[in-house]
């Protein structure tokens, strides 16, 4: 199973170079089956740029994710903290394969009624998995 996430660009660049090797979240997707995400990138972009595999996901207070995660997060102390305020659990999703798409997708023209995640919301890989798919560097 597939979940499109919709992230902020400056962490999308981060992830495809690598800077940034988690994910943070305040909510994570009930379903456990997760192994792919695909990555909208919101904001001024508006376009499905790619995706990652998740090697595992880290649940546990953000003051502990932050000990374990803050070298690869992509993310300063202070913007993870302000992210997670008030919270007392949050998420912390380990990449692995990250994959640029050559050509960005334009979720408004393939996917019938696409509406941009607030967070996540599960999708069909199906629709990913077509033969003229391709992946960048």
């Amino acid at each position: 199973m597939s979940v499109l996430l919709s992230i902020k660009p400056k962490y999308v660049e981060k992830i495809f170079s690598g800077e940034k090797k988690y994910e943070f979240r305040r909510k994570i997707f009930r379903r456990r089956d997760i192994n792919r995400i695909y990555i909208y990138s919101n904001s001024n972009v508006k376009k499905i740029v790619g995706s990652f595999e998740v090697k595992r996901i880290i649940s546990d207070k953000p003051e502990n994710i932050w000990g374990i995660c803050h070298r690869y997060g992509g993310i300063s102390k202070n913007e993870f903290f302000k992210y997670f305020l008030g919270a007392k659990k949050g998420f912390a999703i380990e990449i692995k394969n990250v994959h640029k798409f050559y050509e960005p997708i334009d979720p408004y023209s393939a996917i019938e009624n696409f509406t941009p995640p607030q967070s996540f919301y599960y999708i069909d890989a199906s629709f990913f998995n077509k033969s003229d798919m391709k992946y960048g560097e």
